[in-house]
């Protein structure tokens, strides 16, 4: 995500703004974070990464909904403040 904010930045800085240093610049050397972007995505999705990355979230999500439940039937000690 990162590399496509900056590919944007950089693009708008040499087509729209004509921003120096950035306006002289090569346009590969501009548009090299999209291919990073591409490169990384496609690593992610292949190497399994993106989907890790969601389960964790989905299983923490699940476990904090679990705690809340049980602290609220009294199964489990309220935590101290």
């Amino acid at each position: 995500m990162w590399f496509l904010v900056l590919g944007l930045a950089l693009a708008a800085m040499k087509w729209l703004l004509y921003i120096e240093p950035v306006a002289s610049w090569p346009w590969y050397a501009v548009l090299s974070p999209f291919a990073m972007a591409i490169a990384w995505w496609s690593w992610a999705d292949w190497s399994g990464f993106t989907k890790r990355k969601a389960m964790e979230r989905e299983n923490t999500r699940k476990q904090a909904r679990i705690d809340k439940q049980r602290e609220q039937m009294g199964m489990l000690p309220r935590k101290k403040r």
